[in-house]
C-alpha cells in the first residue's frame, strides 16, 4: 500500500522537500556505490560555535529528514572541522592573547589552548562544537581535518590534486588579483622548521609520491604533502573533501556563492561530482546591516535562548531561508507566538498542509504533546504591569485565568514564564513609558471602568472584549478608528505602543487589578 507521507512529500513545495528531491534526481537508480547519501556541514574552529552554526546544521538536518520521507537509502551527516587551518588572527574574546600571537600561522591543532583545558585551541573549540550540537540533539558524526590528513585518509585525493595541479591553477588564477596570482598555490606545505602553514608557490616534483618543492625562509625544501605534510587552500580543500568523502549535499551562505562555484569546478577537475545544495541569505541587524561577529551587532545564540525557547529559533531559521531577515531582540516574541500558532494548527491540517507547516520540519513530524493557554505576548504584558514579579506570582494570575494550570499540566508554559521574566527585565522594562490620557481618552477609560465594575470577577475574556469594542466604536468618545482606542489603552495602561487582545489581558490580570490600572492612568 502506498505511503501517504511519501506521496505527499513528492509534491510538497516546502523547501526541505524541494532540496531533498534534488538528491532523488542525483541517484535515479538507487543508492550510490558508497551505500548512503552523505550530508556535510563545515565549521572553522578559530572561534566558538554561534547562531550561524546552529542554523546550518538545523537546516541541513531538515533536508536530511525530508529525504528520509522520500527514500529508504541510508544517510549520514558529517560535521567537518577545518582544524588544520592556520591561525590567522587572535580572537578578541579569548584569554592569553600574547601566547596565541606567538603561534600565528600554525595549524589550529598545534596552537596551545588559551583556556588551558585541552590539547590545543582546535581541540577546545571542537569540544565546544560537539557539546553545542549534542545540546540540541543533532544526529551527526564529527570529523577532524587534522585527523583525516594525518591518517592518510586524504592521500589519494591529494595525489589527484597534484596530478590535476595545472587545471586547478587555470580555474583559480583568473579569480585572483595580479599580485595574489604571483604567490598563489593550491597546496600549503607545513614548514618543517616553524610548523607554520606556508603561503608560498610550490612546484610539483612527483604527483604519485606526493612530492613538491618550495622555498621556506630562503631554503629550498622538497617535501611530501601526504599524511599531514601540507593542507590545501580552502576552496581547493573544500573541493578535495567533496571528492574524497563523496559529499552529496552541503549548503552555504550567500556570501560563499563564488566559492561554491570555484570549488565545484575544482571538484569536477579532480574527477568528482560537486554536491547538491543551496545558498541561504545572511541575517541582518535591526538597522538592516549585515551581522558581523567583530562588530557584535547581532543576536547571539545564548541571548535568543535566554529570551525564547529553542523551537522558536528553529521556527525563525526555517522560514524563508533565501530571504534576508533581521535578527534582533524584537523578533523573538513574535517567533515564539507564531511557532505555537502553527503547532496548534498542525493536528487539524491535511497531510499536504502539515508538510508545509514549519513545525513538521522542526520536530520531524513527531510533535510534542501539549498546548499553550496564553500567548507569549500576553505573558509579556502581564509581567509588564506586574513589575518586579516572581515566577510563582505569575503562576498565581494564570491559575485564576486557566482552571487547573500548573507546572505539571503546562510544563512548556513554565519555561516561557522564565523567558518572559528575563525578556521584560532586560529589554521591555527600560522602554515602558505610560502616558497620561487625552481628554476624550479619559472619558472612554471612565466608561470602561464603569462597565468592568458591573461585571462578575470571573467574566469571560470574550465578554470583556465585546465591551472594549463597543466603547471604541461609540462615536461619543471621538475615536476616528478602532485602532486609535486600542493604541490609547496600550500607551496609557501598559506603557507600550503595541499590546494584547484587551479582553484576554483583563481576564488574565483580573478585573479589580485592571480597574486599578485605569485609576492610575486617570490620576496621571
Amino acid at each position: 500500500m502506498p505511503d501517504p507521507l511519501r506521496i505527499a512529500a513528492q509534491a510538497s513545495k516546502a523547501w526541505p522537500y524541494e532540496e531533498a528531491r534534488k538528491l532523488l534526481k542525483r541517484y535515479p537508480n538507487g543508492a550510490p556505490d558508497k551505500g548512503h547519501i552523505l550530508f556535510e556541514t563545515g565549521y572553522g574552529p578559530s572561534g566558538l560555535p554561534h547562531i550561524g552554526t546552529f542554523n546550518e546544521v538545523l537546516r541541513t538536518t531538515m533536508v536530511r529528514n525530508a529525504y528520509h520521507a522520500l527514500s529508504d537509502i541510508p544517510t549520514r551527516l558529517v560535521a567537518f572541522s577545518d582544524d588544520m587551518d592556520g591561525l590567522r588572527k587572535v580572537p578578541d574574546n579569548v584569554p592569553n592573547q600574547a601566547m596565541l600571537n606567538a603561534h600565528l600561522g600554525k595549524p589550529l591543532t598545534q596552537v596551545p589552548d588559551p583556556f588551558e583545558k585541552f590539547e590545543s585551541f582546535a581541540h577546545h573549540n571542537n569540544a565546544m562544537l560537539r557539546e553545542f550540537l549534542d545540546r540540541f540533539g543533532f544526529d551527526y558524526e564529527f570529523v577532524s581535518a587534522t585527523e583525516q590528513y594525518r591518517a592518510g585518509a586524504f592521500d589519494g585525493a591529494l595525489r589527484q590534486v597534484l596530478r590535476r595541479y595545472q587545471a586547478i591553477m587555470d580555474i583559480m588564477l583568473p579569480t585572483l588579483r595580479k599580485e595574489r596570482q604571483a604567490t598563489y598555490s593550491p597546496v600549503l606545505p607545513i614548514s618543517p622548521r616553524s610548523g607554520i602553514v606556508l603561503q608560498v608557490p610550490v612546484e610539483v616534483i612527483d604527483a604519485e609520491a606526493g612530492l613538491v618543492r618550495f622555498e621556506d625562509d630562503g631554503e629550498t625544501i622538497e617535501q611530501s604533502i601526504l599524511s599531514g605534510g601540507a593542507k590545501l587552500q580552502w576552496k581547493v580543500d573544500w573541493a578535495m573533501r567533496w571528492y574524497a568523502l563523496g559529499v552529496d549535499y552541503e549548503m552555504a551562505g550567500k556570501d560563499l556563492i563564488d566559492s561554491v562555484t570555484q570549488s565545484s569546478k575544482i571538484c569536477r577537475a579532480l574527477g568528482g561530482r560537486p554536491p547538491e545544495g543551496f545558498n541561504y541569505e545572511m541575517f541582518l541587524d535591526e538597522k538592516g546591516e549585515k551581522i558581523s561577529k567583530s562588530k557584535g551587532n547581532g543576536l547571539s545564540l545564548e541571548q535568543w535562548l535566554t529570551y525564547g525557547p529553542q523551537e522558536s529559533l528553529a521556527f525563525y531559521a526555517y522560514r524563508e531561508p533565501k530571504k534576508a531577515k533581521q535578527l534582533h531582540m524584537g523578533v523573538i516574541p513574535r517567533a515564539v507566538d507564531e511557532y505555537w500558532q502553527f503547532r496548534g494548527n498542525y493536528p487539524r491540517q491535511t497531510i499536504d498542509q502539515q508538510l508545509g507547516n514549519p513545525v513538521h520540519h522542526i520536530h520531524d513530524g513527531k510533535l510534542p504533546q501539549g498546548e499553550l493557554p496564553v500567548t507569549f505576548g500576553l505573558l509579556l504584558n502581564l509581567v509588564g504591569v506586574m513589575g518586579d514579579a516572581s515566577r510563582e506570582q505569575v503562576w498565581g494570575y494564570l491559575q485564576n485565568y486557566v482552571p487547573g494550570a500548573s507546572v505539571d499540566t503546562y510544563p512548556e508554559l513554565d519555561a516561557l514564564i522564565g523567558h518572559a521574566l528575563a525578556y521584560h527585565r532586560d529589554f521591555v522594562a527600560p522602554t515602558l513609558r505610560r502616558r497620561a490620557p487625552e481628554a476624550h481618552e479619559a472619558v472612554a477609560l471612565k466608561r470602561l471602568d464603569e462597565e468592568l465594575a458591573a461585571l462578575p470577577a470571573d467574566a469571560s475574556a470574550e465578554d470583556i472584549q465585546n465591551i472594549v469594542y463597543a466603547i471604541g466604536k461609540d462615536d461619543a468618545f471621538g475615536f476616528a478608528e478602532l485602532r486609535d482606542w486600542f493604541k490609547a489603552l496600550y500607551q496609557t495602561l501598559l506603557g507600550a505602543d503595541q499590546g494584547p487582545r484587551m479582553g484576554s489581558f483583563i481576564a488574565l490580570y483580573g478585573i479589580e487589578n485592571s480597574r486599578k490600572l485605569i485609576a492610575e492612568a486617570l490620576a496621571a
